[in-house]
């Protein structure tokens, strides 16, 4: 039977809430906004009873595919285990105004000074500003911290940003939109920054080198303190792009490795909610020398009170409305006070050895892109059964009937025919076993019955779209 939507099934006079009597004069109301802005007839808003609109949201979580559900190995993505604790803590606090005083908000400005000081630990990094709202934005935020340095440096001629080649593609859009240019530096046979063509392409015009490590690849990037020397010889500034850090915490610090600036996805690293455009965070941490630049205002601690600091004359400037995501700022600050140091260096060392074990199980059935030991993920190649008839978007679908979200396909682009798997530590060892089960049984059946996969999924809710015909004959109407 097909999913009605929730409007469809409104009937006349059913209500789904209790709201509070209005507490405001109506003819207060009634002056408050010109007459151009007042509805003349009421919004048409479905009339459902609450145990229909209960009912009808959780039968849409259960045709969805999420981590409460199965196994997530969406590479890149770190599509990890939200504890409900997090949840709890993010609910009881909130409560709070964001207009609210100071004087009224000491104990959330406390969660934000310690959450800031807790990922200064963490990452190496002397200051933190919790206020990007992406890990996208954070990148935004963290070249237009080079900028104001060279400009305040008076280094008119720096003009270029070096960019991997397995970048993420938020890197280049970053470094554009804060008006410089791309330079792409290749990868070497093993998956990692090709020290030989890094070197060529350093000089001075260069302001920077942006680089995710972990890389795209999953590999760790042996050469860091070289290229870091390479890049500060030129008065250049090291950026990480923090999307990995899942592999790393508790055993290896960005601000050890040489990099000025680093940004977090707490949406990936520290477990908080994650995709579906919405919400994120992306605080960016970076040492001393670029502190006063950081966007304000900044949560400081003077006398054993809490304030936010504006008097930072060489700030680039707010770069959200409040103080950040709060939700998702808590959810993060709960996490890392559930976990402690150890916990999350068992965190990292589960999630290395959950994708090794998935790699290993693995390699003999896809090609293996660089086989070598790895970080959180790994990169497979389906080019061998492309060349068999089905390629890595048929096997990402075919997974689907398994019960099984796929695995990010076709990243990074340096790889043909990419299957990037990340299982997390959220993954106990019965769950990889199942994925490696499915993942060979989908390996014989290319061989021996690829119709199925030609025509996969067969077992979800919506069945093989046309993507072709989507795409030009978009119709986003009920």
């Amino acid at each position: 039977m097909q999913t009605k939507l929730i409007i469809e099934r409104s009937t006349a006079g059913q209500v789904g809430t209790s709201l509070p009597e209005l507490d405001v004069p109506e003819q207060i109301l009634n002056t408050m906004l010109p007459e151009r802005y007042l509805r003349a007839r009421a919004p048409r808003l479905p009339e459902v009873s609450e145990p229909e609109v209960v009912r009808h949201y959780v039968d849409l979580s259960t045709k969805n595919h999420h981590v409460d559900k199965d196994l997530y190995p969406l590479g890149s993505c770190t599509m990890k285990y939200n504890p409900k604790i997090n949840d709890w803590t993010a609910s009881t606090l909130a409560e709070a105004h964001p207009y609210q005083p100071e004087s009224l908000s000491q104990g959330l400005l406390g969660i934000y000074y310690d959450l800031e000081q807790q990922l200064c630990a963490i990452t190496g990094m002397k200051a933190v500003t919790l206020q990007p709202a992406a890990g996208s934005q954070g990148e935004l935020v963290g070249v237009l911290l080079m900028r104001k340095y060279h400009e305040l440096r008076g280094h008119a001629t720096k003009d270029v940003i070096l960019i991997p080649d397995a970048a993420h593609g938020t890197n280049p859009a970053s470094v554009a939109m804060a008006g410089y240019k791309v330079v792409e530096v290749k990868s070497d046979a093993e998956g990692l920054v090709d020290l030989a063509d890094f070197a060529s392409k350093v000089n001075d015009r260069v302001a920077g080198f942006m680089l995710t490590n972990p890389n795209t690849l999953g590999l760790f990037e042996e050469k860091i303190t070289k290229i870091a020397s390479l890049i500060h010889d030129v008065d250049g500034l090291m950026y990480m792009d923090g999307a990995n850090m899942n592999a790393m915490l508790g055993l290896a610090r960005p601000g050890d490795m040489g990099f000025d600036i680093t940004h977090l996805n707490l949406h990936k690293t520290f477990s908080t909610p994650h995709g579906g455009g919405g919400p994120g965070s992306g605080p960016i941490g970076v040492t001393e020398k670029l502190i006063d630049y950081l966007p304000r205002p900044r949560v400081e601690r003077v006398g054993g009170a809490y304030h936010l600091n504006y008097d930072y004359p060489n700030s680039i400037g707010r770069v959200h409305g409040f103080y950040g995501n709060f939700g998702i700022l808590i959810r993060a600050w709960t996490y890392i006070r559930m976990l402690g140091p150890d916990g999350l260096r068992n965190i990292s060392k589960a999630a290395i050895t959950n994708a090794n074990y998935l790699m290993h199980q693995l390699k003999d059935v896809f090609e293996l892109a660089y086989d070598r030991t790895c970080m959180h993920e790994f990169v497979l190649s389906a080019q061998a059964q492309k060349e068999q008839g089905v390629n890595a978007l048929q096997i990402a679908k075919r997974l689907l009937d398994y019960g099984f979200h796929s695995p990010t396909m076709y990243f990074p682009l340096i790889v043909k025919e990419a299957l990037m798997i990340e299982p997390t530590e959220s993954e106990n060892k019965a769950s990889l076993d199942r994925f490696v089960e499915v993942m060979k049984l989908i390996a014989e059946e290319v061989e021996n019955n690829p119709a199925l996969l030609l025509s996969a999924p067969h077992n979800t809710p919506v069945g093989r779209v046309d993507e072709t015909y989507a795409n030009r004959n978009l119709n986003v109407r009920w």
